[in-house]
């Protein structure tokens, strides 16, 4: 069989510690082309991974002819860089946040239908055992009737990162579970972020909201089918140049209303494993959600509770399944994109609406069915 031609936009830490791993496993695949701003750390990588070609400018990777395309570059050039791969006939996989501004997020969409290319979002808890039957509970058994009331609760172990304290991915296979290496032994340079990834808002777009409440956003939305219309969100920097911590109240179209909160833990706790609860109450029932303790829960009366037997870890985050599903999608083959371009563009709707309103003071609104959005007066 042909293998898919893999090249890279971006191999950043993150990618180099959970992508081209996950990747590495895939015998289908063969490492074609990787791009990396820095002309040291991108031979390590290219000699660490074995790819055919490697170069700082971009372009150079697209011009292989590739399959599959990986964007990891920061935030800032998503647009950009998912475009042109699509345009230049790869299935693309956008590392989250998927854009900053809404109306390129609704642009990659467009290119995405319009070149027949597959978008993938990452956002690796849409496609773990717990979460899929999440969404199955409310779509395919019964669901809870049409969702009024939206609770999240987000917490991650950010705080030192946002702030400037750079703090590498782990090199082992917790990488691609977001912990973070914190022994005595240096680690390898090409898993340490660069600082304006996390901390400049004009490359990263902002803080805790971009970095991890995107996760949640996409999560609720993924789950129960919701778009927003309304934003009033508190920001919190505390001394940092973007924000540690969110909080988000947000009217959604239909009717429902909820509130989103999120923030920077300090680094160890819940030995840093993601705190994640979301809470849905519907017009027939109600759904629980907790990934940090791994618990699944529906009640609807007459029945009652359901409650989801979980194996220890269940929520525990990594980000294989975009992976595999981008693979197995530039295949033919049929699989679920769980985390496909129009709800990462609807995700951003609202992360964009939260900074808006945050710095007005005031309710930001979103245009639905339009790629603009506007401050609500």
């Amino acid at each position: 069989m042909k293998k898919l031609r893999l090249g890279v936009i971006g191999a950043g830490a993150w990618t180099v510690a959970s992508h081209l791993p996950n990747l590495q496993r895939r015998r289908e695949v063969e490492f074609i082309a990787v791009n990396r701003r820095d002309p040291v750390l991108l031979e390590r990588v290219r000699s660490r991974f074995g790819f055919e070609h490697a170069s700082t400018d971009f372009r150079d990777v697209l011009a292989q002819g590739l399959d599959i395309c990986i964007i990891g570059s920061p935030a800032r050039w998503h647009h950009e860089h998912a475009r042109a791969a699509m345009e230049a006939g790869a299935h693309v996989l956008v590392e989250k946040p998927f854009t900053i501004d809404p109306a390129d997020a609704w642009d990659l969409v467009s290119v995405a239908e319009r070149t027949g290319r597959h978008l993938v979002i990452s956002l690796g808890w849409h496609y773990k055992p717990m979460v899929m039957k999440a969404k199955a509970l409310m779509v395919d058994e019964a669901g809870i009737g049409r969702t009024e009331q939206v609770s999240v609760i987000m917490a991650s172990t950010t705080r030192e990162v946002l702030r400037g304290t750079i703090l590498p991915f782990a090199a082992d296979q917790r990488a691609s579970q977001g912990f973070v290496a914190t022994g005595p032994e240096p680690p390898a340079p090409e898993l340490v972020p660069r600082p304006e990834t996390t901390m400049d808002p004009d490359v990263a777009g902002g803080g805790y909201a971009q970095a991890q409440l995107s996760h949640a956003i996409g999560l609720v939305l993924w789950i129960t089918g919701l778009r927003g219309s309304e934003v009033f969100a508190f920001m919190a920097p505390h001394d940092a140049a973007v924000e540690l911590h969110d909080a988000l109240a947000i009217r959604f179209e239909g009717g429902a209303i909820g509130t989103v909160s999120g923030g920077s833990s300090h680094l160890g706790a819940h030995r840093n494993k993601h705190e994640l609860d979301v809470r849905l109450i519907g017009s027939a029932g109600q759904l629980h959600i907790d990934l940090e303790r791994e618990r699944l829960w529906r009640y609807r009366p007459p029945e009652g509770e359901l409650r989801v037997p979980l194996p220890a870890r269940a929520g525990l985050y990594d980000c294989r399944g975009p992976v595999d599903a981008l693979v197995d999608l530039a295949l033919g083959r049929d699989v679920r994109n769980a985390s496909p371009g129009e709800l990462g563009a609807r995700t951003v709707e609202i992360v964009d609406a939260a900074y808006r309103s945050a710095r007005t003071g005031r309710p930001a609104a979103i245009n639905v069915g339009t790629a603009t959005s506007t401050d609500v007066a």
